[in-house]
């Protein structure tokens, strides 16, 4: 498919909050390095290239941009990044960040942030992108445990006027509820996508009753995570890829927002080409066959 002159508008909009964002976003965590993100010995990323990929993506009318400040590589940071490409921000612009487990300046992982540091982070969050408050913040998880007095201190910078909007971050439905209880919730990102954890499409589902929106992370690398896609794909994803005359890429991100208006797309790169036909996929119609030959002979098993 021609990409071209299609824009991130193609995808439509939902609300997060009181903030409307085109469904096709962009992640930044390939930004800071080449190769595999989230580990010590990133490779780092060309500065001038990074910068004019974030920027090419407002031009394409990106709007929603999801980054950490534990995405960066020994010599780049993608919160830093993003302020030099973007500052001053444009007012539609939605910045979503996340806290709940640090690395160290060599990359290592920290353990998972307790109540206490939850403030440094958002303010370490708030100094490199050089904001005065932070759109969306999500609270990372690892584990099944009660996230209440950790939710309740992000839920009291809110009130505080540091954080417009909540959300969660590989969270359980239970973990939903105990927020929702305490502050509204706008989103949840979890690990989703063709042919990767078709436990989540119950919570998909209710997430979109809800009004929550979900933000599916690792939807084209699936199993790959961090490292990325593997460059092989299913049959079944290549075959309906011809038929549109489009990338195997292109398909899953099409898949995802095909469960629903409330989910939102956030494919990250850091090659231009790439960004444009990430940015197309929004474009991209499946029909009723496609989508069943997808889930039927892909999604219900893990590749």
């Amino acid at each position: 498919m021609t990409s071209q002159t299609i824009t991130a508008a193609a995808s439509g909009t939902w609300t997060l909050g009181d903030l409307t964002v085109n469904r096709i976003g962009f992640g930044a965590m390939r930004l800071p390095q080449t190769g595999t993100a989230l580990v010590t010995d990133a490779v780092p990323r060309d500065r001038d290239q990074a910068i004019a990929v974030l920027r090419r993506a407002v031009e394409l009318g990106v709007n929603h941009i999801d980054t950490a400040a534990f995405y960066f590589s020994a010599l780049r940071s993608a919160n830093e990044l993003i302020n030099r490409a973007l500052s001053p921000y444009p007012d539609d612009l939605v910045v979503a960040t996340k806290v709940g487990q640090p690395r160290d300046p060599s990359g290592a992982w920290l353990p998972h942030a307790g109540p206490e540091q939850l403030r440094g982070l958002v303010e370490e969050n708030l100094r490199q992108l050089g904001r005065d408050h932070l759109d969306v913040v999500n609270l990372r998880v690892v584990g099944t445990g009660s996230i209440a007095e950790r939710f309740g201190v992000l839920a009291g910078l809110r009130e505080a006027g540091l954080i417009r909007h909540l959300g969660l971050s590989n969270v359980h439905p239970h973990h939903l509820a105990e927020a929702r209880a305490i502050a509204p919730v706008v989103c949840v990102q979890n690990m989703y996508g063709l042919g990767v954890r078709p436990d989540q499409d119950a919570f998909v589902r209710a997430c979109g009753e809800q009004g929550v929106a979900f933000v599916p992370f690792y939807a084209i690398a699936a199993t790959g995570r961090q490292a990325g896609a593997s460059g092989s794909d299913h049959p079944q994803v290549l075959a309906v890829a011809r038929a549109h005359g489009a990338s195997p890429a292109q398909v899953r991100i099409a898949w995802t927002l095909h469960r629903g208006p409330h989910v939102l797309s956030i494919p990250g790169t850091g090659d231009p080409d790439h960004l444009a036909s990430n940015v197309a996929a929004g474009a991209l119609r499946l029909s009723g066959d496609e989508v069943a030959l997808l889930e039927d002979s892909v999604h219900r098993q893990d590749p």
